[in-house]
């Protein structure tokens, strides 16, 4: 039985933040008269509640952020504090709780990432990264994965690969595109992971090649990518990019604005794969999302590029002292209460095992990847072809199969994570067991809807 809200019913109350937003709200990446967007009572942990009183395990957190959940007592008491201590000020002074954020992301992030720019967001730190590469090698272009999503700035929606792209794309902006490994539906026609790596690098190499190496700034890669779908590169192929980039004088950038601060179950994902590079984006679960925030972590290299030349770039609100409290507080509750640890042993005997276990029970399931806390089905209209279950980028009656599955999962109390043809598993970093296995158990329910459309 899904639990009860922690506040009562009130469907007027709804009615009328329903009615404000309708009125004035303009809503990202929507066809404004085409949504109905949930009006939201409360939250808390793993929860979140409307105001007909229906409960929600949010599988997203968010929009994967929440790495510590929802009203977390220890975060929002240090933003009270430091709201009544300096609730804000200008960016270019040295401020407690904005050297103390940048010293603690800097502890943990890998080799010599020891300089930390500001932003509000994951966006704004892949324009920063960018810019930052660009001015650094004096070189225009910038190399990035087609299965990707890097935030919806100009530069940085260039630099993505998914359809939103298109609307906004911009020949002039001097991004590549190019494929990364993705085993299950292989640009390459591997059959094996050392196949798809060794077929990835030498397409990324041909790619180089043809671009002219002396014109490429950077290559820009999702550590293990997230909105695109979970794919967890194989084996070799991060340390290959690293050498490559390391040959011919690019920067390599990483984005972990949504797989760090404990997602993968490390602090960061390239901790999995043993690679540091020169540049790497943060935002979403450094503070759970509580005030805006995100970054880049710059090496020493780069860094010592603007010792003496100024940076031409900086925010208003960068390193905001409330949102840097924040930080501090989910970082210090993250140590404490192990969450990274949590997430690590939840992806290894809970999640992992309990999605596998439904692949084997569910036709619609084609493939299962993921670490931590951050997982995708793939569903399929058929496991034999790969077909998936909706088409690529679909919209109205073509998307209506994972239309039904999302429906059937928030009629049993589960907000889904549906994007194309997959639903992805991903719940605050300290979800606990039973919480994992009550997500499981809708899933498995959800998943007879989308078996109803195999072929």
């Amino acid at each position: 039985m899904t639990p009860q809200p922690l506040t009562s019913p009130d469907p007027q109350a709804g009615a009328a933040v329903k009615a404000a937003d309708r009125a004035h709200v303009f809503h990202s990446w929507s066809a404004q008269g085409l949504i109905d967007p949930l009006a939201v009572a409360g939250a808390e942990g793993a929860y979140f509640w409307d105001y007909d009183g229906n409960r929600y395990l949010d599988f997203t957190s968010g929009l994967v952020y929440t790495n510590i959940g929802y009203q977390h007592p220890k975060v929002v008491a240090a933003i009270q504090e430091q709201a009544g201590k300096l609730a804000t000020f200008a960016p270019a002074f040295a401020v407690e709780s904005r050297s103390e954020a940048a010293r603690l992301i800097a502890e943990r992030t890998p080799g010599d990432l020891d300089k930390i720019f500001f932003t509000n967001g994951g966006a704004e730190a892949i324009e920063n990264a960018v810019r930052m590469a660009r001015l650094h090698t004096g070189r225009p272009k910038v190399l990035s994965a087609y299965r990707s999503y890097h935030g919806g700035t100009a530069t940085a929606i260039n630099v993505t690969g998914d359809p939103r792209r298109w609307a906004n794309d911009n020949g002039t902006a001097g991004v590549v595109h190019f494929w990364a490994p993705f085993l299950y539906r292989s640009p390459f026609y591997s059959e094996t992971e050392e196949q798809e790596c060794a077929r990835a690098l030498t397409h990324l190499e041909d790619t180089i090649a043809f671009e002219g190496p002396q014109t490429i700034a950077a290559i820009v890669l999702e550590t293990i990518p997230g909105t695109a779908g979970i794919m967890t590169p194989p084996p070799g192929y991060l340390a290959g990019v690293r050498e490559i980039c390391d040959r011919y004088g690019i920067v390599f950038v990483l984005d972990e604005v949504m797989s760090g601060f404990g997602r993968t179950g490390k602090w960061f994902a390239a901790e999995h794969f043993d690679v540091t590079p020169d540049l790497m984006t943060f935002a979403k679960g450094v503070n759970s999302g509580y005030v805006p925030l995100g970054g880049v972590a710059i090496s020493a290299e780069i860094a010592a590029t603007f010792d003496k030349r100024p940076y031409p770039g900086g925010l208003t609100y960068s390193g905001h002292p409330l949102a840097c409290a924040a930080a501090v507080a989910t970082i210090q509750v993250m140590e404490e209460e192990k969450v990274v640890e949590n997430a690590a042993h939840l992806g290894e005997t809970v999640l992992g095992p309990g999605l596998r276990e439904l692949a084997e029970r569910h036709p619609s399931v084609g493939e299962v990847r993921g670490t931590g806390v951050f997982w995708a089905l793939d569903l399929v209209r058929d496991r034999e072809t790969r077909e998936p279950l909706v088409p690529y980028n679909a919209s109205g009656e073509a998307a209506a199969p994972m239309a039904a599955f999302a429906a059937a999962c928030k009629k049993n109390g589960l907000w889904p994570f549906v994007n194309m043809n997959r639903t992805h598993a991903v719940p605050a970093c300290n979800v606990t067991e039973a919480e994992a296995k009550e997500g499981l158990a809708v899933l498995d329910a959800a998943l007879s809807v989308a078996d109803e459309y195999v072929v």
